[in-house]
């Protein structure tokens, strides 16, 4: 088949014929490095192969031969069409006539005018057929007889010869639909006339959507058929070619097999790595791998190191066969210790710090000092400053003696004496206080107890030689991830399977060709990846992360006036501004005396100066009183001898 345009090729083509095979022989290159318009390839080399599977009609731009105006029909268009013979019109019956002889087209000839006619007080209506079947004398006139069809009647008309008006040829039968009238090939590139259009000579110029295969190409590609370019049909001698087309790893976890399936990578996504394992950080271009399937189960563990400046960043698979040991958990907040709170597990902890908690104005807020031991019982709602409504979490002193609390329980009362109130956002340190030396597996312990949960690795993964987890004081286990990923392995190192999550790493692939060695069953997986630190905080931000509430801030604390405290810094200046100012010129000045080294007993005298501090409220003394005598002296020798 020789070379013809791509538009007249779609125009003649059958649908019944497809699929077909096209060769580009001139190809089209639009200006710029823009390969395809609003979802359109407008780029076609020339020798390209396109296997074209469908054929959809567009649009058909209906132009005017007299007007040259344009005008653009919906597939749809409920207006029917009939064919003209020419582009040439006649002014008389007669020039109609004689042209018809001419052309040895012998009667009866097909005419239509483009506009109505009044004939001796018949109309003769505009863009009907009328048919002249004879030429005869008729009332001592030359007549042409006329037969007019209007639905299932028959109307005879003698039209003079001689008369005048704009008369075409036209092909005699039904009207035609626009579809019909496209698909008909012996009214293409011919006039036709529609009653419901306003120009009475029109051509119709169809265009076409084309869906192709291409090589190389992963989806359908969609061709307009006004490219400008030259196709041949080379169905008949192209039966061996074959058109690659290539897969994304998540249409590979969509199609569920058959696997073991082998690959070669034509492309990696671009951006920064997401695993530094040199396996999978690494791959790369014309690599094969063998994919053996979806991994099970298909949940991992975030896990972060701890005890090292630099922390690093793990994903734990499912099937992790180390044994872990549970570690006392840290918390900052009292937030933190509700939210690490189970039913059904006491959680108790110990004070690693000091911590003032009554707020002024609060009497029901206890403070903690280092080594107090406490239980979480729950949260609670309690009033602070301003009569507001403070969340609170409730939990119980113990006793200072671990053996204690075995020797029997104490009465309620006393139970009520020791529970004390923390705001949620109160800002202390704590450490678990536990006694738990089972060695647990990573399903076991993910199952018994929440995430975040502190462990240590103490026997490593026998299937995985290489177990980084084990080289780590602790580990911070943050979260569980539920997420399809497949079971993958080199072809050049086939002797272990590591994981790949075609959600974050979806790497295009084609099918191998020549089918290489199989192996009999999948190599043993690494169940630990190490993940890059953008990854670990792009997975921190999923949406199962986003929805934990963060910790509640703490109120704006206000004076009794209702008004907000000011700047510390300010308040520092203006407040020595105004010592100044008050004091009497003759008092001396205090004098600094160094205070000796803290002994032992540094928690007696923190006591000590805790309680001291606690008589003395800057609430209860007005130091702005003129009344008002203070003896710094005396402050000072009374702090050295409670020291």
């Amino acid at each position: 088949m020789e070379a013809v345009p791509l538009a007249d090729f779609v125009r003649a083509l059958d649908p019944a014929s497809l699929p077909r095979v096209l060769r580009v022989c001139s190809g089209v290159y639009f200006q710029g490095s823009i390969y395809e318009i609003s979802g359109n390839e407008c780029c076609l080399s020339t020798g390209d192969l396109i296997k074209v599977t469908q054929v959809r009609l567009q649009k058909v731009v209906c132009e005017s031969l007299r007007m040259g105006q344009i005008m653009e029909l919906a597939p749809n268009f409920q207006g029917h069409f009939r064919p003209l013979t020419g582009s040439q019109s006649y002014e008389t019956l007669e020039e109609l006539i004689a042209a018809a002889n001419h052309s040895s087209k012998l009667l009866p000839i097909c005419f239509m005018l483009t506009h109505s006619m009044t004939v001796k007080d018949k109309v003769v209506p505009k863009n009907q057929p009328l048919m002249v079947d004879a030429v005869e004398m008729h009332q001592g006139t030359c007549c042409a007889r006329c037969v007019l069809t209007t639905g299932a009647q028959q109307v005879i008309l003698h039209l003079p010869l001689s008369q005048k008006g704009l008369f075409w040829k036209c092909e005699p039968g039904a009207p035609q639909t626009l579809l019909q009238a496209l698909q008909d090939p012996a009214l293409r590139d011919l006039p036709v006339t529609c009653p419901t259009l306003p120009w009475s000579l029109l051509i119709l110029r169809p265009q076409y959507e084309i869906d192709a295969i291409m090589h190389m190409r992963r989806t359908i590609v969609k061709i307009p058929s006004t490219l400008e370019v030259d196709v041949e049909d080379v169905t008949a001698s192209s039966q061996h070619i074959h058109f690659i087309k290539p897969l994304m790893l998540s249409e590979v976890l969509a199609h569920q097999g058959p696997f073991p399936l082998p690959v070669e990578i034509v492309e990696v996504p671009e951006g920064p790595p997401i695993f530094l394992s040199p396996r999978v950080g690494s791959l790369q271009k014309g690599q094969r791998l063998w994919i053996y399937g979806q991994a099970s189960p298909p949940w991992r563990i975030l896990a972060s190191s701890k005890g090292r400046k630099v922390p690093r960043y793990f994903m734990v698979s499912g099937v992790y066969q180390g044994k872990l040991r549970r570690r006392p958990r840290e918390f900052c907040t009292a937030y933190d210790l509700l939210s690490a709170l189970q039913p059904g597990h006491p959680l108790r902890v110990v004070a690693t710090k000091d911590c003032e908690g009554e707020e002024e104005g609060n009497p029901e807020f206890s403070s903690l000092a280092v080594g107090d031991r406490l239980e979480v019982l729950g949260s609670g709602q309690a009033y602070g400053a301003q009569n507001r409504d403070i969340s609170v979490l409730v939990c119980q002193r113990l006793s200072d003696q671990a053996g204690e609390e075995e020797e029997g329980e104490c009465d309620e009362e006393a139970e009520d004496q020791e529970r004390i109130l923390l705001p949620l956002y109160f800002p202390g340190s704590f450490v678990e206080e536990m006694n738990d030396g089972r060695r647990y597996s990573l399903a076991d312990l993910i199952a018994q107890f929440s995430l975040p949960c502190e462990v240590k690795v103490v026997a490593k993964d026998t299937s995985h030689p290489t177990d980084p987890l084990t080289s780590f004081l602790g580990l911070r286990l943050e979260e569980k991830i539920v997420e399809p990923f497949l079971m993958v392995s080199l072809d050049s190192e086939p002797q272990i399977c590591f994981e790949i999550p075609p959600r974050w790493l979806d790497l295009t692939v084609v099918e191998a060709q020549g089918r290489p060695r199989q192996p009999a069953v999948p190599p043993p997986l690494a169940t630990v990846e190490e993940l890059t630190e953008a990854f670990y905080y792009r997975l921190r931000k999923l949406p199962a992360c986003e929805s934990q509430t963060p910790p509640p801030r703490p109120p704006k604390i206000q004076d009794p006036s209702g008004k907000k405290k000011k700047n510390s810094k300010e308040g520092r200046i203006k407040s020595s501004q105004v010592l100044r100012l008050e004091r009497p010129p003759l008092l001396p000045k205090p004098k600094m005396k160094t205070l000796p080294e803290f002994s032992k007993c540094s928690s007696d005298v923190h006591s000590k100066v805790s309680a001291h501090k606690k008589r003395v409220k800057p609430t209860e003394i007005n130091m702005l009183d003129p009344e008002y005598e203070h003896d710094y002296e005396e402050i000072v020798d009374q702090l050295q001898k409670t020291i």
